[in-house]
């Protein structure tokens, strides 16, 4: 039981460490600035699945931000087109920072599903040794 509580909550910290790194990933790419004649840089958002088995969750795909961007008027801007605009990634910081406070308590809690699990394992093989 303790083993399968072990393997179970690991897919999760796999899961939870796959969105902590797409969280971070956009987060970092917020300010990247294109020329419009290029797409925007794509937020990624990881899809999670329960598996087939009940034996955890494991990422079903990721699916794509828009390509399209926001267009930004900065006319001194070395990218900028004869109009004066670049192309910004349409990425919500909130719901970034939402989702990474979200991801990291999910990996905190599957770690602690971990060593819980382990000190059980480890106490159940302590059973008769102590006579």
């Amino acid at each position: 039981m303790a083993l399968d509580a072990i393997g179970i909550a690991g897919t999760a910290l796999t899961v939870h460490r796959k969105w902590l790194d797409s969280v971070s990933d956009n987060i970092a790419n917020v300010n990247t600035v294109r020329a419009t004649d290029e797409a925007a840089f794509q937020a990624r958002y990881v899809n999670a699945q329960a598996d087939a088995s009940g034996q955890g969750v494991h990422v079903a795909g990721v699916e794509y931000g828009d390509a399209e961007g926001r267009m930004t008027h900065e006319p001194n801007h070395p990218l900028a087109d004869e109009d004066g605009y670049v192309r910004y990634p349409d990425i919500d910081m909130a719901e970034q920072m939402g989702s990474l406070i979200m991801a990291q308590r999910g990996y905190q809690m599957n770690a602690a599903v971990v060593d819980r699990a382990k000190e059980t394992y480890q106490a159940a093989l302590q059973i008769g040794q102590n006579r």
